[in-house]
């Protein structure tokens, strides 16, 4: 615990800063919470996303199982004819922190032969646009969660630093400097009750 001054002036300074911490652990404590449900919200979000893109694979894989025909849309290295050529995103605001905010994507397609292709490649072609679009979608939530994730983490340190130790030790302070001081009061009081005694005394003699 640090050394404190037992004077009157330490007390007032602690007295200030006890009502500090109690008027700031509340906002802190509702930035908590608020943390924590946005958190919640995002990882649910998360959750639905990886569900829709779970769905749109299995739907390509049932294509390809059925028509034999992945390289159809596949370029020589293996990566699909179709990718992405620009990610739009913007910026957001949750509880003081900035994130960024997923506006949407740009692909480009590979020129291909529309009578050299099976039919059905427009359809897979869409269905693979949405899946990397949802992919990207969720790598910018991932990003939003990590921020969060990371102030509701110093927060909770502010809330625990408020809570369980620097109102505690304001609240000690305080008590072991009004207590000195009541002693130097007491004191003082018995010392001129003392005086006062000896100079009736002198008087009296």
């Amino acid at each position: 615990m640090a050394k404190i001054k037992l004077t009157k002036n330490e007390l007032k300074k602690q007295k200030d800063a006890l009502k500090m911490y109690q008027r700031y652990l509340p906002t802190l404590q509702l930035k908590k919470q608020q943390l924590q449900t946005e958190i919640r919200g995002l990882e649910a979000k998360s959750r639905e996303l990886a569900a829709t893109r779970s769905g749109l694979r299995t739907e390509i894989r049932a294509w390809i199982a059925v028509f034999g025909e992945e390289d159809e849309f596949r370029r020589s290295d293996g990566s699909w004819i179709i990718s992405v050529d620009r990610v739009r995103t913007g910026v957001g605001n949750i509880a003081g922190v900035e994130i960024p905010i997923f506006e949407g994507a740009e692909f480009s397609l590979d020129d291909y032969d529309l009578f050299s292709k099976p039919l059905w490649i427009d359809k897979a072609l869409d269905r693979i646009r949405a899946l990397l679009r949802l992919d990207l979608e969720m790598k910018v939530l991932a990003e939003q969660i990590l921020r969060l994730a990371n102030e509701l983490r110093i927060t909770s340190q502010r809330v625990n630093l408020f809570e369980k130790v620097k109102i505690p030790e304001t609240l000690d302070f305080i008590k072991k400097i009004r207590i000195y001081l009541g002693d130097q009061q007491t004191a003082q009081v018995v010392r001129g009750k003392i005086a006062k005694r000896k100079v009736i005394e002198r008087s009296a003699a």
